[in-house]
């Protein structure tokens, strides 16, 4: 390696981002990894000088030495697709120069942390390089040892780890793995639609589907006057929260009033809210279809609430043609509460705003609907009037 190349190590400050599921598609994985590329520039677009290039697995996030590591690492680390990231600096790779770097992190460790015991574990992804990867960690320790006087080597339980990468061009030494969110980049897995509400569950469905690579589009129901423009905007609030995961959500908001009117004037009172559930995957599926989404998407678990049970979600799915993806179907209330403190908006959803399903609630719901019956009280309603006029009272807005 030339002294110019040299002269311009640690000139930049670095990420290491490791790709995670996306290193398993086979020969589909340099475009998983191209489109991960494109994800975490979005991300980093207001990081003046940003450079995201990818190399053997990995890529790598170069910023100036001025910028703010912990915000670039945040704003990285909370890519989909993206399983781990690790600030690092680099060296030549050599062993003396490694030796020497390492040096300079662990006494940067040593006046920050006070840290007085270590490890070195190192790995040889150049396998034409004469010395093997224990030998490495074995002389790259010697190095720290006589160059940061206080420090004892502990292999069962150090105050730090310092892992040495090395590869043909140059070395990566850092300290931390920071967990990503994993999953899948997103724009690779199409495009769904999410039923929103203001609670708990669905803004983590949303997520969740994200997460998987897909973009989301969105549709929220109130029932105005009955429900208020603040439990709107509470859900606009937790949209704008689950687009910094997932970028921009096309929302549309559909007043479901008329045809819960219609449903509680001509329909039995233990059957609305099975009636209006389905009214609303019917005006979802019209949206899906207008904005080329390939399903629909919900907050909905097995046996959570009355429309909710095995029978109610399967005379549910009967309104329908399009796919019905339900993440959260088999999980613990407690564990999505959980997800969705980490993700952000359980703060949000707990808010105490009245929502449209909560409007003409009746005091039995029935919780094992037969669909023939269903069918029958939906003789009644002019069905297809009804889905088309919300349709074409809807408003669009866009989140995030």
């Amino acid at each position: 390696m030339n002294q110019q190349n040299i002269d311009n190590f640690n000139t930049e400050k670095i990420l290491i981002v490791r790709c995670g599921e996306v290193a398993l598609k086979g020969m589909n994985k340099p475009y998983f990894e191209r489109v991960l590329v494109e994800r975490i520039r979005k991300n980093l677009a207001n990081v003046k000088g940003a450079k995201i290039t990818r190399k053997e697995g990995l890529i790598f996030v170069r910023v100036p030495t001025d910028s703010n590591m912990d915000e670039v690492t945040r704003e990285v680390s909370k890519v989909f697709g993206v399983s781990s990231v690790s600030p690092a600096v680099e060296a030549a790779s050599d062993i003396d120069a490694i030796g020497n770097e390492a040096v300079k992190v662990m006494n940067n460790l040593i006046e920050e942390r006070g840290i007085r015991t270590f490890k070195v574990e190192a790995k040889r992804a150049d396998k034409s390089f004469p010395v093997k990867s224990p030998d490495i960690a074995r002389r790259i320790g010697a190095s720290i040892l006589k160059g940061c006087k206080v420090l004892k080597v502990d292999v069962h339980n150090p105050d730090c780890r310092i892992f040495v990468d090395l590869r043909a061009d140059r070395t990566y030494i850092y300290e931390d793995k920071i967990h990503g969110l994993g999953g899948l980049p997103l724009g690779t897995n199409g495009k769904g639609l999410v039923l929103l509400s203001g609670g708990i569950d669905s803004p983590v469905a949303a997520w969740m589907m994200a997460k998987r690579g897909m973009l989301i589009d969105a549709v929220h129901f109130h029932s105005y006057p009955y429900t208020s423009p603040r439990a709107q905007q509470k859900v606009e609030e937790l949209a704008e929260i689950v687009s910094s995961y997932c970028g921009r959500i096309n929302m549309t908001v559909i007043n479901l009033l008329p045809i819960q009117e219609a449903i509680v004037t001509n329909c039995p009172e233990d059957e609305t809210t099975i009636l209006v559930r389905r009214f609303m995957m019917r005006i979802a599926e019209k949206i899906a279809e207008k904005k080329r989404d390939m399903m629909l998407i919900t907050g909905e678990n097995l046996g959570q609430v009355a429309s909710q049970t095995a029978e109610a979600l399967v005379v549910t799915d009967q309104s329908v043609s399009m796919p019905v993806m339900r993440p959260l179907i088999g999980m613990d209330k407690v564990d999505i509460m959980d997800l969705a403190k980490e993700i952000g908006t359980y703060e949000k959803s707990i808010e105490p705003y009245e929502d449209c399903c909560t409007v003409f609630l009746p005091k039995h719901p029935v919780t094992k609907p037969r669909l023939e019956k269903i069918l029958k009280s939906e003789e009644k309603l002019d069905v297809e009037s009804l889905v088309d006029a919300a349709v074409a009272s809807a408003e669009e807005k866009t989140v995030g």
